[in-house]
């Protein structure tokens, strides 16, 4: 049964890679001259929508090469015998990039639900495929889920994994403060309309979601996979 969960979590991430690949490679191809939100201080970059994609490309990469270099202990198993690569891997994937691609997953259908025009003006559907939206808005928390089933990750202490993971999101914060600060640009519609007690209280809604977020694949994690031996006998010692 580990031996086919293992294959089967091999071709997953190859197929999950190429994906995303693809989607890169295409809106990397998207010129400026189609798209001129791109052309503005700070390119694609001012999106967290490329954030995310760059990083589920690399950790779907990281999975291949973990999956062939590395190892997939599981919580069965001696988890001292993880080698870097998978310490590396099940960091990443739950401190960044489970709790970033869920957020913006949620985050972009939510706001799209209420008023499009706020999140992905329909002027977009010109230069931006459907299929491409979908891989960068949609497929990125179906892929998560399977991700979670197939592999184990060994999560790190709340605090160490909120610890990054708010990191993360208030550094992509301070980026977007500092791009309408020093070009005058909010990068999303609805920032504009907003005056700053309502950022502000955007803001602050973004860190409980990402915490919510968070708590919630922990715990999926510990429903799928049951606690490791290391974590129950710290949690008879509390």
């Amino acid at each position: 049964m580990a031996g086919i969960r293992c294959t089967l979590a091999f071709i997953f991430h190859l197929a999950v890679f190429i994906t995303e690949l693809v989607a890169l490679d295409k809106d990397l191809r998207i010129g400026t001259e189609d798209f001129p939100h791109k052309r503005t201080y700070g390119g694609r970059l001012k999106f967290l929508t490329f954030w995310c994609l760059i990083i589920q490309t690399v950790y779907y990469g990281l999975c291949l090469i973990n999956d062939v270099f590395g190892s997939n202990v599981r919580p069965s198993q001696n988890l001292k015998n993880r080698s870097s690569l998978q310490k590396f891997r099940d960091f990443f994937y739950a401190s960044v990039v489970f709790p970033i691609g869920v957020f913006v997953v949620l985050t972009f259908w939510g706001i799209y639900a209420v008023d499009r025009e706020l999140v992905f003006p329909k002027a977009l559907d010109a230069f931006i495929p459907s299929w491409l939206n979908h891989v960068m808005h949609t497929t990125v928390l179906p892929f998560l889920l399977v991700e979670k089933y197939l592999v184990y990750h060994d999560y790190p202490s709340r605090s160490k994994g909120l610890l990054a993971c708010i990191g993360m999101v208030g550094l992509y914060q301070l980026w977007v403060l500092w791009i309408a600060h020093h070009a005058g640009i909010w990068v999303y519609p609805i920032m504009q309309v907003l005056d700053w007690q309502g950022r502000t209280g955007f803001f602050l809604a973004c860190w409980v979601v990402i915490i919510v977020i968070y708590i919630t694949g922990e715990k999926l994690s510990t429903a799928i996979w049951g606690m490791s031996p290391g974590k129950l006998r710290a949690q008879k010692i509390q």
